[in-house]
């Protein structure tokens, strides 16, 4: 038995002790429900592991498309990715995809965009760059309805007409001294005087046109370089300014030397207006832009100088290059299957014939054609393997995971478009699989097949895109047969960037099979 005296100091103790304890336990059960709080509900996805502050971002694979789909086999169809600052989350399904761009499309209607894109853009102000708003539904009118649609595509017919007939008399030349090309070269440089001639061919003189080509040719390549080369400062943004890299100055550099070519181009077309008026007999890209800055200088949103370069600008960087290895892609996996090049042909000689060149007319009637792009495009080499990464204006909830505001979103099509639980044989080049197959179109409403990306801010050169794509690719295949030379190797390995390309240049022999040679000329 303990003393009265003890109880009692014990009990007065505890009585003491007991009312700072409950503040203790008041003040950790309020830390606790704080946390709980905000932590998210449903969880983020699940994902590797990082280091303190840099996160996954020294363990990116260059060929962040394969390392993606890697990714996805271990963490699941929805993963994120610490890269320093910035919270990555990548989706590797058509449902998920769905999901975002249809189910959630005005959430994640923004884009995230590099530093260098910002750069060539003119601070962001192109269709790719800027948020979605008004300025945004005023510049993607523009292109849909002012300049892309089918009325004015076709009414520059001739200048595309014009065009691969030159590069066909050039191929034609090559193939009698039995001289190999490099495939992808020759159909940049078709792409490149096209997209000019549409631009602005009336308002360069012609004795410019090879010299600005010339210029075009160089800058694009090292647009198209820059754009592809990871920035670290685009995941540390509070670093960005000093540019250590020195990408952006580069990129300002490229842009500088575009916009010299576009002003020259706009100054020669306002001379060309005052001399004929609006009724001139030019027709091209520029003149409709130029009308529309003066027709839109006073309305809420206007339609500035800075918006017609920011819409050549897209034109140029995403109609040549993306265009080009399309066709190299198709014309390589043509050349490595014979029997599929052999069908096409005889599609052509029916429909068109050996003592006939093709039109544009003759592409509807073309079934096979079309399946050949869809099929270069599906699994195999879509041009933009993950999309433009989307960028959440609200925390949402993917898939059972949640997403967190301005978290970067990238959609994975390339691991998609090569799903063996939605396509049979996903890495066979099989067009055939395309061939009354009329769900997966280019409109982006398949969540299967997103080779232009869906929703609000799919591609809106599409239109454009397949007609340069189809005609060309119709007319390589009816003018020639294609051999690869001796010393040469077909191989289709692809290298990853801001657009997917072949890692060794397709060098291929054409071979003349018409049945007159006045046809190439």
């Amino acid at each position: 038995m303990f003393p009265i005296s003890t109880l009692i100091t014990e009990n007065t103790i505890l009585i003491n002790v007991t009312p700072y304890a409950t503040l203790v336990l008041i003040f950790f059960l309020s830390i606790l429900w704080y946390f709980l709080k905000r932590s998210p509900n449903p969880p983020l996805p699940p994902g590797p592991r990082g280091l303190p502050i840099v996160g996954n971002f020294p363990f990116l694979d260059l060929e962040l498309h394969r390392y993606f789909t890697t990714l996805a086999q271990s963490h699941g169809p929805i993963f994120k990715l610490n890269l320093g600052s910035k919270l990555t989350v990548v989706v590797n399904s058509p449902a998920l995809a769905r999901e975002i761009l249809k189910d959630q499309d005005i959430n994640f209607s923004n884009h995230d965009i590099p530093l260098t894109g910002r750069a060539l853009t003119y601070g962001g102000i192109d269709l790719v760059s800027l948020p979605y708003g008004v300025e945004y539904r005023m510049l993607r009118k523009v292109y849909v309805v002012k300049l892309l649609n089918r009325k004015t595509l076709d009414s520059f017919y001739e200048l595309r007409r014009k065009e691969i007939r030159e590069r066909t008399r050039y191929l034609y030349q090559k193939g009698q001294e039995e001289s190999p090309v490099k495939v992808g070269d020759q159909i940049f440089l078709a792409m490149m005087n096209l997209t000019m001639n549409m631009l602005w061919g009336c308002s360069v003189k012609a004795e410019e046109m090879e010299t600005v080509g010339t210029e075009f040719k160089e800058v694009i390549s090292e647009i198209i370089r820059l754009l592809g080369v990871p920035n670290v400062f685009d995941f540390f943004p509070l670093l960005a300014r000093f540019d250590l890299q020195g990408l952006v100055k580069k990129m300002h550099l490229c842009t500088r030397k575009v916009d010299a070519i576009i002003e020259r181009a706009i100054e020669q077309m306002q001379r060309l207006r005052s001399r004929s008026g609006d009724d001139g007999e030019c027709n091209e890209f520029l003149q409709h832009l130029i009308k529309l800055n003066e027709q839109e200088a006073d309305s809420e949103v206007p339609f500035t100088l800075d918006h017609v370069k920011a819409v050549l600008m897209d034109i140029v960087v995403g109609g040549s290059d993306t265009t080009t290895n399309t066709i190299e892609f198709a014309m390589a996996e043509l050349i490595r299957n014979p029997e599929l090049m052999k069908k096409a042909q005889q599609e052509l000689e029916e429909v068109v014939c050996k003592d006939n060149i093709v039109e544009e007319s003759h592409i509807t009637r073309l079934p096979y054609i079309g399946p050949i792009m869809k099929e270069t495009l599906r699994g195999l080499y879509p041009t933009i393997s993950l999309l433009v990464p989307h960028r959440s204006t609200e925390t949402a909830v993917v898939g059972g995971y949640t997403i967190p505001k301005n978290a970067q979103t990238f959609i994975n099509v390339w691991c998609i478009h090569r799903d063996p639980n939605v396509w049979d044989n996903p890495t066979e080049f099989r067009p055939e699989r395309f061939i009354d197959n009329n769900t997966c179109d280019f409109k982006g409403t398949d969540y299967r097949f997103l080779p232009f990306g869906s929703g609000r801010r799919m591609c809106a050169g599409t239109t454009l895109a397949e007609k340069m794509v189809l005609y060309t690719l119709a007319t390589l295949l009816h003018s020639f047969d294609w051999k690869i030379p001796k010393g040469h190797m077909l191989d289709l390995e692809e290298r990853f960037g801001i657009v997917l390309k072949i890692k060794n240049p397709l060098v291929a022999l054409p071979v003349p099979r018409l049945s007159n040679s006045n046809l190439y000329l």
